[in-house]
């Protein structure tokens, strides 16, 4: 599946040309989050580098939104996971919980 399958999948809208260099950094943006999509047969590896491209395109797309990463690994069968700030996860569980409408 295409990253645009894999933005469409979680409501995220698809930036124009990401990653040519050219208007919204990052792959998409769902309400709360800039979503840059990696997809591989067999593994991905996540860094301070990696994570740090992905918090600074979000910056230079929306301040205030928060970085995503979402990965797709496997060949037939994806494994989809996303990675996210320990922050939007509280965030997250605090409104799920009613604590923070």
């Amino acid at each position: 599946m295409s990253e645009r399958g894999e933005l469409k999948k979680i409501g995220a809208k698809a930036h124009k040309n990401s990653g040519r260099g050219q208007y919204q950094k990052a792959d998409g943006s769902t309400d709360e989050f800039v979503v840059d999509v990696k997809e591989s047969a067999k593994s991905f590896t996540i860094n301070q580098e990696v994570w740090s491209k992905i918090v600074t395109d979000t910056l230079k797309t929306d301040k205030n939104k928060y970085p995503a990463l979402l990965l797709a690994i496997g060949e037939t069968h994806k494994i989809r996971l996303a990675v996210i700030e320990w922050a939007a996860l509280e965030d997250l569980l605090e409104r799920a919980n009613g604590i923070n409408p």
